[in-house]
């Protein structure tokens, strides 16, 4: 029995596509994801809402929105750096959802067998103090490094598992009470 409520959101839009690199831009790479995540899910029995239909994602000011009201709000974003060597994954959000960010940080890193950079505050990082986490009290995922072609590489490859063991890791935490 489902014990909490789950959000997943895509950052960026095609009004904002965010970062851009080796091919891809952050808001077409996160939207996937999202949808990919919301089949896992789906076939596991999970009940949660979105920001908008396959292939679509609600602007921000309605996703923190949405998030706000939800258990577990996660949204999906791609780190970019000037340096293409920089890689890994890591979460941002407030102190209580720290937790559920590292063991997130943990599946990404081993599936993509990238660096785990850590769950770290809403201060951290290139899209810190977004409202998605200041007002949605939501975490949010960055994946990978964009602008680093073997972090892509690896998305790219593992991408249908990552989705897999993450909605595995969320089934069980929305079936657990805390």
């Amino acid at each position: 029995m489902q014990t909490r409520t789950l959000f997943i959101s895509a950052g960026h839009s095609d009004a904002d596509p965010g970062a851009v690199g080796n091919g891809y831009t952050e808001a077409d790479i996160v939207l996937e994801f999202r949808d990919l995540l919301a089949g896992a899910l789906r076939a596991r029995g999970v009940e949660f809402s979105k920001d908008g239909e396959p292939g679509q994602n609600l602007p921000l000011s309605k996703a923190w929105r949405l998030a706000a009201t939800q258990d577990i709000a996660l949204e999906f974003h791609c780190n970019a750096f000037r340096a293409a060597t920089a890689t890994g994954v890591e979460t941002l959000s407030w102190p209580g959802q720290m937790d559920l960010g590292g063991r997130i940080c943990n599946v990404i890193s081993e599936t993509l067998d990238i660096a785990n950079r850590g769950a770290k505050g809403e201060a951290s990082g290139q899209h810190s103090r977004l409202a998605f986490v200041s007002r949605g009290g939501g975490i949010i995922v960055e994946l990978f490094f964009i602008s680093n072609p073997q972090d892509v590489a690896r998305y790219q490859r593992w991408k249908l598992q990552l989705a897999e063991v993450l909605a595995e890791l969320l089934a069980e935490e929305v079936m657990c009470a805390d």
